[in-house]
């Protein structure tokens, strides 16, 4: 099923999304990279995370934080892209979308990890992409048993896999590694959407 162009209300902003319905309860938000770093909703990522879900029948819905895109206002620092994400998530929830999924790829990952540690009912499940930890705090101690996938390259210019790897285990969450992948996974995307269908089918 195609994506389609929507335009959703923010306060006094509004967020440019693409969204697909291919189920009536089951959707993910995902999230994209940092918005001052070219990150985008038509990130390759972010592609690979849409047609993995949807290749499992969620509906699924990308969007442009603040400042990106189509979506007006500016970077906010995590906080106001936090509110982006809220906003998203009450947008499916009035269309009957109770059982939300979550996929956040590098910064998209942070924002989102702050909602999840801070209040776990928004989402069913969860995975984070490739999560910054060289450049962001990530408030590891609020995350334990609310990651439900989390997926870096060894070879990943922001993520530190011997500082990573502490901290998912005092999380208790499931951790993929791929070979050879960095930070953006140019020629690993085959290879991530392996990882994302096989723990979607579970």
């Amino acid at each position: 099923m195609p994506e389609e162009k929507i335009f959703i209300k923010n306060g006094s902003l509004v967020i440019e999304a693409l969204i697909s319905r291919f189920s009536e309860t089951k959707g993910v938000v995902i999230c994209h990279p940092h918005s001052l770093m070219g990150g985008s909703m038509h990130n390759n990522v972010v592609e690979v995370l849409q047609e993995s879900f949807a290749a499992e029948k969620f509906s699924t819905l990308r969007f442009n934080f603040r400042g990106v895109g189509g979506s007006t206002g500016n970077y906010d620092e995590g906080r106001g892209e936090k509110e982006d994400i809220l906003a998203v998530c009450e947008y499916l929830k009035n269309l009957g979308l109770t059982e939300l999924f979550f996929a956040g790829y590098s910064f998209g990952s942070w924002v989102g990890s702050k909602i999840i540690g801070e209040n776990q009912n928004h989402f069913l499940s969860s995975i984070l992409v490739s999560p910054p930890i060289d450049y962001f705090n990530f408030e590891w101690n609020n995350l334990k048993n609310k990651i439900d996938l989390l997926i870096c390259g060894d070879a990943d210019q922001f993520c530190a896999l011997d500082v990573l790897i502490p901290e998912v285990k005092k999380i208790n969450s499931p951790l993929e590694i791929i070979c050879g992948a960095d930070h953006f996974y140019m020629g690993k995307q085959i290879e991530l959407a392996r990882i994302l269908q096989k723990n979607l089918v579970k």
